[in-house]
């Protein structure tokens, strides 16, 4: 039988998609990953490029299981939940200042005519290629910020540890959909990291932090 109450069942669809939109939002702007994916994708094929992006994800849920058992066991002690929530209000807005100030680079090297640096490879078979997605997303300096930050938000929100799994886990498969999409269109044809691109994405990301940032400071008020 199951624990889960028609209660809950409902509360998780709008967590899901709140997953789904977060880990799709997070993917998307250039970064080492995706200009990664790019490259193996035009010259190794499809399953190189996309086990980049599978590596990435998994680093992505080991930060987002350890963030997340962690925020559980404090979520159970009121000041420290409302310690959590500040912190992740703040890094929140940490990370949308990132996203601006990406946004900002992008804009000036558009104007200018610069063109970005193309990174290196490591290995070129999909095995190589999943262990340097894990690699990558676990040295990210800011992914143990955007962890905290979202699992904060489900502790200030006062769901639980079940619902900050769920919300983690939706994360990863809406950042592992995005991969799909992007190596998929990549040996379609289509062109992808110009300036335009990496400009638009990461003004939206940085908003969609700002509107989560503002979320929590409403709950916490």
């Amino acid at each position: 039988m199951s624990t889960m109450s028609p209660r809950m069942g409902l509360d998780a669809l709008p967590l899901l998609g709140k997953g789904l939109l977060l880990g799709w939002s997070i993917a998307w702007p250039p970064g080492p990953i995706n200009s990664e994916m790019i490259r193996r994708g035009l010259s190794r094929g499809f399953w190189p490029a996309y086990a980049v992006s599978l590596g990435a994800c998994s680093g992505d849920f080991l930060w987002a299981l350890a963030v997340t058992l962690g925020a559980g066991a404090l979520a159970r002690v009121r000041a420290l939940e409302l310690a959590l929530s500040a912190i992740s209000f703040t890094l929140l807005l940490v990370l949308a200042a990132i996203f601006i100030r990406s946004a900002v680079h992008g804009w000036r090297a558009l104007r200018s005519g610069a063109t970005a640096p193309t990174p290196s490879g490591a290995l070129s078979t999909s095995r190589g290629g999943y262990f340097l997605g894990i690699g990558m997303a676990l040295s990210s300096p800011w992914n143990i910020a955007f962890w905290l930050a979202v699992v904060g938000q489900q502790a200030g929100a006062s769901h639980g540890l079940a619902a900050s799994l769920l919300l983690a886990t939706s994360v990863v498969i809406g950042a592992a959909t995005w991969g799909l999409f992007l190596c998929t269109a990549v040996r379609a044809g289509a062109k992808f990291a110009s300036p335009r691109w990496e400009i638009t994405t990461n003004i939206l990301t940085a908003l969609l932090m700002l509107y989560f940032a503002i979320q929590l400071a409403r709950r916490a008020l």
